[in-house]
Parts: C-alpha cells; sequence; structure tokens
C-alpha cells in the first residue's frame, strides 16, 4: 500500500532544497518507504517579470538593506550545518520560475519529477545558474533522461502556463501562504523545512498504520 504525498514547492526557495535534501535523507533510511511523492507549483514571487531581476536588488526589495544579509546569512549557517551544499553568493539572479514549474509539471507526465527538482535545485543553490534560461532548462531536462529539444519547443510556446498559474492560484485559496508544505495522505498538511527525525516518526506510523490495516483485513477476509 502507498500513500501520496504532496509537495507545493518553488525551486528558488531555499528552505525548499532544505527541506527536500532532509526528506530525501529520511526516505534513504527507509527504503520501503510508502510515500509517492507529487511535486506542485507555488511561486514565491507570481509578479517578477519574466526575465527575473538581479539578485541583490530584489533582496533589498524583500528584506531591506540591513535584512538581506542577515536572512540570507542565517539560511546558509543552517545549510552548512547541516552538511547541505550550497553556494548563495554564486546565485546573482532572482528569476521567474514559471518555466521552471511547466518543466517539473512535464517531467511528472514522463516519472522524472525527482530527478528534475533536484536538478533546478542544483542548477540554482550549487551552480548558481539563472533557472528562467530555457538552455538550463534544457540541461537540467537533459540530465534527467528527458528530450531536451522537446523541452526547448515546449518552452518557447504558452503550453501549460495558465494551468501551473491555477494551480498556485488554488493552493493560495486553500490556505497555502509559504513553501515548502507538504501534505500527507491529502489531509496532514506539514510546513517548512521538517528535520530527517520528524519524517522517519511520520513514515514509522504510517507503515504500521498500514500494517495493522493489511491485518486486520487478512483476518476479515473469509476463509476457505
Amino acid at each position: 500500500m502507498t500513500v501520496k504525498l504532496d509537495i507545493l514547492s518553488d525551486p528558488i526557495c531555499p528552505w525548499c532544497y532544505i527541506g527536500k535534501t532532509q526528506l530525501d535523507r529520511a526516505l534513504a533510511q527507509r527504503p520501503a518507504h510508502p510515500f509517492v511523492v507529487e511535486w506542485h507549483p507555488f511561486q514565491l514571487n507570481p509578479e517578477m517579470p519574466r526575465e527575473g531581476m538581479g539578485r541583490r536588488e530584489y533582496l533589498v526589495a524583500k528584506f531591506g538593506e540591513d535584512g538581506a544579509d542577515t536572512t540570507y546569512g542565517q539560511i546558509a549557517d543552517h545549510a552548512r550545518s547541516l552538511g547541505i551544499e550550497a553556494d548563495f553568493d554564486a546565485i546573482t539572479r532572482t528569476p521567474n520560475t514559471l518555466d521552471a514549474h511547466r518543466l517539473i509539471h512535464w517531467a511528472g507526465l514522463e516519472a522524472v519529477q525527482g530527478p528534475v527538482v533536484d536538478g533546478l535545485f542544483r542548477a540554482n543553490f550549487v551552480e548558481g545558474r539563472d533557472i528562467s534560461q530555457h538552455d538550463v532548462l534544457a540541461d537540467v531536462a537533459d540530465q534527467a533522461g528527458m528530450d531536451a529539444s522537446v523541452v526547448l519547443r515546449l518552452l518557447a510556446t504558452s503550453e501549460d502556463e495558465q494551468m501551473i498559474r491555477d494551480r498556485d492560484a488554488h493552493s493560495r485559496k486553500m490556505g497555502v501562504t509559504s513553501v515548502p508544505t507538504f501534505i500527507v495522505a491529502q489531509k496532514h498538511a506539514v510546513p517548512g523545512a521538517q528535520p530527517v527525525d520528524l519524517w522517519l516518526k511520520v513514515m514509522d506510523e504510517i507503515i504500521a498504520q498500514l500494517a495493522e490495516e493489511e491485518a486486520a483485513g487478512e483476518e476479515a477476509a473469509p476463509k476457505e
């Protein structure tokens, strides 16, 4: 039996990157975990110009001159304390992520969402690449096993743009205000970048519950 784990995220969100890394570490410790993961779009900056903007300009506008350094300094320290690779100084632009979310959606159709999300996080937070650029997105797609030429052709159109905007708006209407947000079994929302131990506890509880339900089903089954 499986349990759906829906993740609302934005590939330029540092807490989403940290949260996924922590989740992945927990999943690696439970190879028989019950989760089936699906990624959903949520833009931190839905009004961002399609061409993006300079990183420093963005941070100062959002956090103020002093707050920009303090906020990302704390995030960098936290990532470092967890052994998570990141180079925040390498990020020179803050992109619009609509096209990145389109790529994640298409990756889902080919069952490679995980590798594509990993690739986007790495491109942004480790390599300092602009993930609004179509060649960067095509490269991420190619490394995940997708056809880069098809991705480039799709990116040159408006295919699925409105669908991504509508899904983002729906999440906000349902009360999601920040990411990452993890929704377990379409019932329980877990906001924020959670530690490995919490995910291990959640998985162990689910595994035990599923085992109990399976045993109860076997007992209730008619004997031949």
